[in-house]
């Protein structure tokens, strides 16, 4: 599964792609049966490419035993309004939380003036 999408990933990097956004919605049961199975790994990829492209990228899944479906479809300024704002900003553009070292372990107090008075 993720062999397979890093595949259609790089395909779309090398033909001068971006990916948006990436969703890995995980396996799902289908609603009806399809080539005899009934659940499927679904897998969400929003990309900027040149309309070219999707002819190879169509060509390529249909290719692909792993893809038993797929859906590719052009979003319009009010989608793509939405789709930013849901997933957020593209993933080059999402800052990077530094991380903190963590404190060091504080040495255990050690007092060796310590007088312990005995009783008989």
């Amino acid at each position: 599964m993720k062999e397979a999408v890093a595949k259609f990933r790089d395909l779309i990097v090398a033909n001068q792609g971006e990916v948006v956004y990436e969703e890995d919605w995980g396996l799902k049961k289908l609603a009806y049966p399809i080539q005899k199975k009934t659940t499927g790994f679904y897998h969400l990829l929003g990309f900027k490419a040149d309309p070219d492209f999707i002819a190879k990228l169509e060509l390529q899944y249909r290719r692909d035993e792993r893809v038993i479906r797929y859906l590719t479809f052009a979003m319009d300024k009010h989608a793509i309004a939405y789709a930013e704002k849901k997933h957020g900003p593209a993933r080059e553009a999402v800052s990077v939380k530094e991380e903190k070292p963590a404190p060091k372990p504080k040495k255990p107090v050690v007092d060796d003036d310590i007088d312990i008075e005995e009783e008989d």
